[in-house]
């Protein structure tokens, strides 16, 4: 059985932290989905991981459902593995942008990079935006945050 994250395992956070919590395994996601990388060496250029610690959190991402392993061979070379993200992986595209937002407000660098997300047709660039049932966009100081059932925050809304 899984180590549950805190107190609460009923806490939608917690179980995501649980997957999640490690700095790596977002980094990974983050450049299976900006930088399109697939290979193992991809990932190590890219991000500068330790081959152990790589191998470990590719595998987990796999056990977790955010990754899915395949194989490929290159002419004249023996099969090998890549990693493609799920739909499950491809959604932490809003946890994405959530935290590239976040630093570029609150850690900026001069030099700093954030991704931006389009629609592959037209191009045209989407932000996050906190946004209520009449459409209204509301800033997110306004707001305040309160516990509820996950069922009656998914009942009706997407």
């Amino acid at each position: 059985m899984a180590k549950t994250l805190g107190k609460d395992s009923t806490c939608s956070i917690a179980r995501s932290l649980q997957v999640l919590g490690d700095a790596w395994t977002l980094l990974i996601v983050c450049e299976a989905m900006l930088a399109g990388s697939t290979r193992f060496q991809e990932f190590r250029d890219a991000l500068g991981i330790a081959p152990n610690i790589l191998t470990k959190r590719l595998a987990f991402l796999v056990d977790e459902g955010l990754m899915e392993r395949r194989s490929y061979r290159e002419p004249g070379e023996r099969a090998r593995e890549e990693y493609v993200l799920t739909e499950a992986g491809q959604g932490l595209s809003t946890v994405i942008a959530a935290l590239a937002t976040w630093g570029r407000s609150h850690r900026p660098h001069p030099e700093g990079t954030s991704p931006e997300f389009a629609l592959p047709d037209s191009g045209t660039t989407a932000r996050l935006a906190f946004v209520t049932d009449d459409g209204e966009r509301v800033r997110p100081e306004r707001l305040t945050a309160h516990r509820r059932p996950d069922a009656a925050l998914d009942s009706g809304r997407v």
